[in-house]
């Protein structure tokens, strides 16, 4: 029984860090844009195209699950791909400031 419920305690376990980095990147986001400027419309404009891309790779990413007959598996990396794309976006806001 202890299985079964391991890989939901895990799926759980990443969404809330996914929760709680994404609530990082957007104070992070919102300290640019009340700065103002060019580097805050910058940031604007790459926040749209980064969430437009990473909606399409993760639709693609969870289509290629269910073809391969791992539709089991698509929600634990979609989580890990957003997980990514907002530590990179982390990373990069935190040196950038």
């Amino acid at each position: 029984m202890k299985t079964l419920y391991k890989p939901w305690f895990e799926l759980s376990r990443d969404a809330v860090r996914l929760t709680c980095e994404s609530g990082h990147v957007i104070g992070l986001r919102m300290a640019l844009a009340a700065q103002g400027g060019t580097a805050a419309l910058d940031e604007a404009s790459l926040m749209i195209s980064e969430k437009a891309t990473a909606a399409f790779d993760a639709h693609f990413l969870v289509a290629r699950s269910l073809i391969a007959g791992e539709g089991h598996l698509a929600p634990a990396r979609a989580i890990a791909l957003y997980r990514t794309r907002v530590q990179a976006n982390q990373q990069r806001l935190t040196q950038a400031a």
